[in-house]
């Protein structure tokens, strides 16, 4: 039962029991409970919000603190309690379970109907103090208030709802699998649902989020269905049209099609249809020679020796919570794409950050091996043959170095071409929006300090993999290259957080938001949208004249 539910069940007979507890004062503060801890079923409350009881808890004497405290929860539903259930503190008062459900529903929809469209759920209202530890409490409360937001009704066969499922339940509370059709409920078994279940969405700070390309695959791909056709006559003309690909490409790339569409717009094979498959024998033969006379340990120097070794550390390390990234043949072959590339880019090397960009090119030539209607969570390498997986390895590498050319100064000593995007963005955001400028300055917080990784990553740590795949469809189809959409793309992306930034009043809960944003629950959707306004601040600003700043 979520908060909402507790909270919404209301009166039978004029009378109202209330479960919201309320921030007890500086008495309570030497109790080990927490003090503004909200209404919810299974955390303490003060005994002075429970009818006939005056006193909080911890104080007094008589009972125990711990009596209390087990007074206090005594009105937590399970899942498995009787039809009726009895609210704490009214003798004979029962609440159908159904009617508390139906209440639950009306508040849950009441509660997201108020929510913004397409600015993602903003944080609730909650005081606010200037200690770090607070602002980690707040910032904790916002992430339990989204995860409330998941709780919803399961729909049966016939459209009516048959009950709730919040995905805040604790494991030996969890619902049971739909029957068929529910949301978040594919048919594929208990064991798989119940894992999705138990999951928590918070993202890792500074980590690539889950590999969930299983999510949302229905609805994408009904999408881009409309765009197959198109993109079959434009691939298979004798001579491709490459400003027309890129036209189609920009607002997304059917599953189907992206590889052979990725390697068209990285420039890695070449427009003539006839000559595709010669070229790609002959520039996967290639890069296997580079790596048998370049990778082998008795053939380097120290500076290649030493390059391998941050290659051999970092990459364990880059999806540490995807099992597909964890496996050995897997991470040998990111290891040999990194080192490769990275001695044949002397200039810059091996830089951390690049073995993220390896991971979209991976997955898509990987979905392409495996077929379009395959999940790859639980993908084994192994049961792949050794011609599959290098082509996989071998297209994988030569898209990256096509990709990586046009931001090569991101890359080199002091890594100056992010520096100077960096304070593009500064420069921008100021001209864009004041406030916000203002705000962030105001407490202290520098560009870089969270922009760096979104320009050295490009994005790729702040959102889910299928997003960062989608988002590279528009980046691959950039005309101009990438380069210089991706400074309005990251613009975009910190305005879309503009109201939640307002409501931080301390350094600490900006650079906990700004660090660690609430995008696991994105859809391509959301991508199509934040490319839309980059472009049309790229349009409206990449060559205004310096007079619009007064009138930002």
């Amino acid at each position: 039962m979520s908060a909402s539910g507790a909270g919404s069940s209301t009166a039978t007979g004029g009378s109202t029991a209330t479960a919201t507890a309320t921030t007890t004062d500086s008495a309570t503060s030497s109790s080990f409970w927490r003090t503004n801890s909200r209404s919810i079923p299974g955390r303490p409350t003060t005994v002075a919000n429970r009818i006939g009881a005056g006193r909080p808890i911890g104080s007094g004497s008589g009972s125990s603190s711990f009596q209390d405290y087990q007074e206090s929860v005594s009105d937590a539903w399970d899942l498995g309690d009787d039809e009726f259930c009895i609210i704490s503190g009214v003798v004979d008062t029962r609440i159908s379970k159904r009617a508390s459900q139906t209440a639950a529903l009306n508040v849950i929809k009441t509660h997201k109907s108020g929510s913004k469209a397409q600015s993602g759920e903003a944080f609730p209202s909650i005081a606010r103090t200037g200690t770090p530890a607070d602002a980690a409490s707040r910032l904790e409360q916002a992430a339990d208030h989204r995860e409330s937001q998941q709780t919803g009704a399961v729909v049966g066969q016939d459209g009516t709802e048959v009950g709730i499922v919040n995905l805040d339940l604790q494991p030996n509370r969890l619902p049971q699998p739909p029957v068929s059709g529910g949301p978040g409920s594919p048919n594929d078994g208990p064991a798989v649902y119940d894992h999705r279940i138990r999951q928590r969405f918070h993202a890792y700070p500074g980590r690539p989020q889950p590999l969930k390309l299983s999510s949302n695959v229905a609805s994408k791909d009904v999408e881009c269905e409309s765009k197959y056709e198109k993109f079959s006559n434009i691939l298979e003309a004798p001579l491709l049209n490459l400003i027309a690909l890129k036209e189609l490409s920009w607002s997304g790339v059917p599953r189907k099609m992206r590889a052979v569409t990725w390697r068209l717009l990285s420039g890695y094979l070449p427009t003539s249809l006839e000559r595709r498959q010669t070229v790609l024998e002959r520039k996967r033969v290639d890069y296997h020679k580079l790596v048998q006379q370049y990778f082998d340990a008795e053939r380097r120097d120290e500076s290649q020796q030493d390059t391998y070794r941050q290659i051999h550390i970092d990459v364990p390390r880059m999806n540490p919570h995807v099992a597909l990234f964890q496996q050995q043949l897997v991470q040998e072959m990111f290891e040999r794409i990194l080192f490769i590339w990275a001695i044949r880019h002397p200039a810059s090397g091996y830089v951390q950050g690049i073995n993220d960009l390896v991971t979209p090119f991976f997955i898509v030539f990987l979905q392409e091996a495996v077929g379009p209607d395959k999940e790859l969570e639980q993908c084994q390498l192994v049961a792949l043959s050794i011609e599959q997986r290098d082509i996989i390895e071998a297209d994988s590498f030569w898209c990256l170095s096509k990709f990586l050319d046009c931001i090569q100064d991101n890359y080199i000593f002091a890594q100056l071409g992010i520096q100077a995007k960096v304070n593009q963005l500064k420069e921008l955001i100021q001209r864009i929006d004041g406030t916000l400028h203002r705000h962030l300055q105001a407490h202290g917080v520098d560009y870089l300090q969270f922009s760096f990784r979104w320009m050295n990553n490009l994005l790729t740590r702040e959102l889910p993999l299928y997003c960062t795949i989608r988002l590279w469809d528009t980046y691959l189809a950039e005309s101009d290259g990438f380069a210089v959409f991706q400074l309005y793309v990251c613009a975009a992306f910190l305005l879309h957080w503009r109201d939640q930034l307002l409501q931080e009043k301390d350094f600490q809960g900006l650079m906990l938001l700004l660090q660690n944003l609430p995008t696991h629950n994105w859809m391509d959707s959301h991508i199509g949208v934040l490319v839309a306004e980059a472009f049309r601040l790229k349009f409206t600003y990449a060559d205004a004249p310096k007079h619009l700043e007064g009138k930002s």
